[in-house]
């Protein structure tokens, strides 16, 4: 089977998890038995890189690399192949998003260490013998341990404020029995029938829609469009349910890691264990143990940032993403890709259900299931008691707040008739840290980053300022840089410090809290005041766009938007259709229980469409407008856009590379060029950076424009290129 009659070499195709253009070839061992999929140890060069086999093993051929220059294969790891269809999808991302396979395999393969196996794990149980004394310690071990639990160790020691060394001890005298656990308990079996949801009428007829037929009917795609807090999880739960009983995994994907604590608790009552976790805030062994496990096909339910799109996935029959039209979707970097759109083309490859969740979807989506492409399934009612929330505006050019404050005195009066009945307030203003500038009175100079093209941001509570596009920071000076001056330097405009500054001073009987961006790396702190603001123990929140995305707050009674004019003088595509997406989820918070809730917008220019469209409650009005635009213009979704970004430490050498690339465009009917321009943030890191915009019609094959037109050049050394297919952002 490995060799031919003629005893000639075998080779086989490999994909590297490396950035590299293309599937390299090696020897087939003598011996070895090799299929697509496995996951195999090959040399590259200098090293020893993982990979995956691509292909059948094949005779060698005449135009293959000469026999004396082909390298074997080294190592099989003995974890499962990687099936046709995980290859597939890497293939399809590949081609789409225009980088190599390798890179995208990279993604896939993005704990190497996994492919070998990993020591047991040890888990703790209670015995029926009990220690000869018992101490404070010993006593919370058993308070955290009950007969017929089994913890891990680091588990157990955190939720009992014990040492390794106590749980020793109680071992040792036959308290405690250790053992290894098995896969299944460090996941745990998420139990369909475990709880019983009652739904109300909206809700058992989506929940009928979505799970009909669900075990024989292949692919589908739904848009789940549902008003906040009408119970579009309870539904997408109950789809996982029917799915876990045909045998199949569910896979929820979140574009925040701050939404993931509160969705965990609300699933461990739905199905009486915990899912798996895949995000950035796992340490290393974590991440080995779940990857080795979602590709032995252990995981069954997972809820996960973008990247758990990109596991070894077995037996996927949904994929639901949560707040699908949240721009937290789309990774910018490295591989740039949006993970919604992918989790179409994953569940396509799987014949699973996927669910795209939303109380404000995407024009992409919205016009996906307007036309058919999608099956539309509305939840347009709160769920049980609740109604939407009151939403009225405030003219802040009748109605000012005083001078050197934020709040309007009819926010204030508004906030203060909440707090009086006893509920929560909210405050959103997407704008981190104290201040967005800080400047010198004295000679006028304004304190920007030495690497980016951005001003710096005060951060007052840790006493810096940091460039919100690179992450440098440095200490808030006492004196001008530039002219000397002491104590002269002043901050323009608010951020959400500054609001919570002044919402001290308006009411100083209140405890008030920020939750802003900064905390999603530091995602202790953020559960830590997520769980003081679900106990009561804020009266006010005052937030960024974090707090838009799925929070439920059931004593929130006020929300209000500090300015509503933010997101809507930037002159990006979706910027309309973003601003007006963020203010309803942000309003939606208010009023998610029994009593009603009421939010108030704060805005220069009450006139303006999008805002009169959200407080006249014409989303459906508002998207179809939005729609039309777009299609007279024939921009996203009834036309295509790609950008290429070029960047470089030589602005000069850039802007001659961009000349001579645009002299190259290729003529074309369908595709246009824009640029080469500056991008709007036109220095990042010490980079300069030039943008070309392409567009073309809907079924224009854009990505064979770019490669043809791409491949009459080469890049010099020190400019790289970056492709963004169905770009987001246009900084």
């Amino acid at each position: 089977m490995l060799r031919t009659e003629n005893d000639d070499m075998l080779i086989v195709a490999v994909c590297l998890a490396a950035t590299v253009p293309k599937v390299f070839h090696y020897a087939v061992p003598h011996g070895a038995e090799l299929v697509p999929g496995q996951f195999v140890l090959v040399p590259f060069g200098r090293k020893k890189l993982s990979g995956v086999i691509w292909e059948k093993p094949r005779p060698w051929q005449e135009n293959d690399p000469p026999k004396d220059k082909l390298k074997s294969v080294e190592q099989i790891y003995d974890i499962p192949a990687l099936s046709e269809e995980n290859r597939k999808f890497v293939d399809w991302v590949s081609s789409y998003v225009m980088s190599p396979q390798g890179s995208v395999l990279k993604l896939l393969l993005s704990v190497p260490d996994a492919l070998s196996p990993e020591k047991p794990v040890t888990g703790w149980q209670v015995s029926d013998k009990r220690p000869s004394r018992m101490t404070d310690a010993r006593q919370r071990v058993f308070a955290a341990l009950l007969p017929g639990m089994t913890m891990r160790t680091g588990d157990l020691t955190e939720a009992a404020s014990v040492s390794a060394s106590t749980l020793t001890s109680l071992e040792k005298e036959g308290a405690l029995i250790k053992s290894a656990l098995s896969a299944e308990m460090l996941f745990g079996k998420p139990d369909p029938t475990y709880s019983r949801v009652q739904f109300s009428n909206e809700q058992a007829e989506a929940v009928t829609k979505l799970t009909d037929n669900i075990e024989t009917r292949g692919f589908q795609c739904h848009l789940l469009d549902g008003v906040t807090g009408s119970g579009k999880t309870e539904v997408f739960f109950e789809v996982i349910a029917a799915s876990l009983t045909n045998g199949k995994s569910a896979l929820i994907l979140l574009p925040e890691i701050a939404l993931t604590e509160q969705l965990l608790a609300r699933f461990e009552d739905r199905f009486g264990c915990p899912p798996a976790l895949w995000h950035s805030g796992l340490t290393a062994s974590e991440r080995r143990r779940t990857w080795r496990a979602v590709a032995e096909g252990k995981v069954k339910v997972m809820i996960a940032a973008r990247s758990g799109l990109f596991l070894p996935w077995q037996d996927l029959g949904v994929i639901v993403v949560d707040e699908e039209h949240d721009p937290g979707f789309k990774q910018e970097e490295g591989v740039i890709y949006n993970a919604r759109d992918m989790a179409v083309v994953r569940g396509r490859l799987a014949d699973a259900t996927v669910i795209l969740s939303s109380a404000t979807p995407s024009l992409e989506s919205y016009v996906n299931a307007r036309d058919g492409r999608y099956h539309l399934v509305k939840l347009p009612s709160r769920h049980g008691s609740a109604g939407m929330p009151d939403l009225s505006m405030i003219d802040m050019r009748i109605d000012p707040p005083a001078r050197g404050q934020w709040l309007s005195p009819a926010m204030v009066s508004s906030m203060q008739d909440a707090l009086d009945r006893g509920k929560q307030t909210l405050l959103f203003l997407n704008r981190r840290g104290y201040a967005p500038l800080t400047l010198c009175r004295n000679c006028g100079h304004r304190y920007a980053c030495s690497d980016c093209d951005a001003w710096l941001v005060e951060h007052r509570s840790k006493n810096i300022m940091a460039c919100h596009q690179c992450g440098s920071v440095r200490n808030v000076p006492d004196k001008c840089e530039e002219c000397g001056e002491v104590d002269c330097l002043t901050a323009c405009g608010p951020g959400v410090e500054r609001v919570l500054e002044e919402v001290g001073q308006v009411f100083p009987d209140k405890k008030a809290a920020v939750l802003s961006s900064d905390m999603v790396g530091q995602t202790g702190e953020l559960q830590s005041q997520l769980n003081l603001i679900q106990s009561g123990e804020i009266d006010i929140i005052i937030g960024t766009q974090i707090i838009a995305k799925g929070h439920h707050f059931p004593e929130l009674g006020f929300a209000g938007v500090v300015d509503a004019d933010l997101g809507l003088g930037n002159g990006d595509l979706r910027a309309a259709e973003r601003t007006y997406q963020t203010l309803l989820q942000v309003s939606g918070r208010a009023g998610r229980e029994a009593s009603k809730g009421t939010a108030m917008l704060q805005s220069y220019m009450p006139d303006h469409p999008v805002l009169k469209a959200l407080i006249a409650g014409e989303r459906d009005i508002f998207l179809e407008r939005e729609a039309e635009m777009r299609a007279q213009s024939e921009m996203p979704p009834f036309g295509r856009l790609a950008g290429l970004v070029l960047s470089g430490p030589d602005i000069a050498a850039l802007n001659n590379f961009s000349r001579d690339l645009a002299a190259l465009i290729p003529a074309s009917d369908d595709v246009r060029v824009l640029g080469p321009a500056p991008a709007p943030i036109a220095r990042i890191r010490n980079r300069y950076r030039l943008r070309f915009l392409i567009k073309a019609g809907k079924q224009a094959k854009i990505q064979q424009f770019i490669a043809s037109w791409l491949a009459k050049t080469k890049t010099p050394s020190q400019i790289r290129v970056a492709i963004d297919i169905d770009p987001y952002n246009f900084l």
